[in-house]
């Protein structure tokens, strides 16, 4: 099975190589990796091209977000499951594409997910929030619940059929994406119950502008599926409660 991970950049000079080296770590011998630069300025590029003969495909041009060059990226994988790693992530360890290949290959599934942990920028040993994904249930999803986006690995099948990430939305666009295939895709979904990234705390909780953003975007999406956009929306929020919980108790 190949497994195809994208990573989009965009002047992420400071965390970028730790991405790069993050997938070529990995013990799992099938992997595509296709890097998507939006044409940085800041010498992410110029780090990149370093293990350029290591990295299956480089794509450095000008974009209107992350959502378009993941799209890029998805149109010319070859892979026959396709996983996101953001610029400013890593895998939590090097056996987490070999684990994610044999359950897939185990269940069958169509789509898989995982727990995730946010981590301080500044020092990545210190956990911000756990985010664990808990077992699949549809109810979950119709009241707000969405698996942690970097951890859904889906068919590359699933995606030419289901569509790709509707660029319209700036934030919201991996909300959109997940809940219509979850919802619509009739899909076999598993959970694996472990770690599958470490994710930089970002700062959009202290960006008044994208929260008020990420508020009008996930309203648009629950609307957009029939469902009680401003209840769905809070339930959302109420998700994460535990996640904080969580953290303090793995500190």
């Amino acid at each position: 099975m190949k497994v195809s991970i994208i990573t989009s950049c965009f002047n992420r000079a400071a965390t970028i190589r730790g991405a790069i080296e993050s997938v070529l770590a990995q013990d799992y011998n099938n992997i595509e990796f296709i890097v998507v630069d939006g044409a940085s300025t800041d010498g992410s590029l110029e780090i990149i091209r370093e293990y350029e003969g290591r990295i299956s495909t480089i794509i450095s041009e000008p974009d209107h977000g992350m959502y378009e060059a993941i799209n890029k990226g998805i149109r010319v994988a070859t892979g026959d499951v396709i996983g996101l790693l953001h610029s400013d992530d890593f895998f939590y360890d090097n056996g987490v594409i070999s684990r994610i290949v044999k359950h897939m290959k185990t269940t069958r599934a169509d789509f898989l997910y995982g727990d995730g942990l946010f981590v301080n920028p500044d020092n990545t040993d210190k956990i911000v929030r756990n985010w664990i994904g808990g077992n699949y249930r549809l109810w979950k999803v119709r009241h707000g619940w969405l698996p942690l986006h970097p951890t859904c690995y889906i068919r590359r099948e699933v995606m030419m059929r289901l569509g790709l990430y509707n660029e319209s939305y700036k934030i919201a666009a991996d909300s959109e994406l997940l809940l219509r295939y979850l919802i619509t895709g009739g899909l076999t979904i598993t959970y694996l119950e472990e770690y599958i990234v470490k994710m930089r705390m970002g700062g959009l909780s202290t960006d008044r502008t994208k929260r008020k953003r990420m508020w009008d975007e996930d309203i648009r999406v629950y609307a957009s599926h029939g469902m009680a956009p401003t209840l769905t929306k809070l339930e959302k929020m109420a998700w994460k409660v535990p996640q904080f919980v969580l953290a303090l108790l793995k500190r």
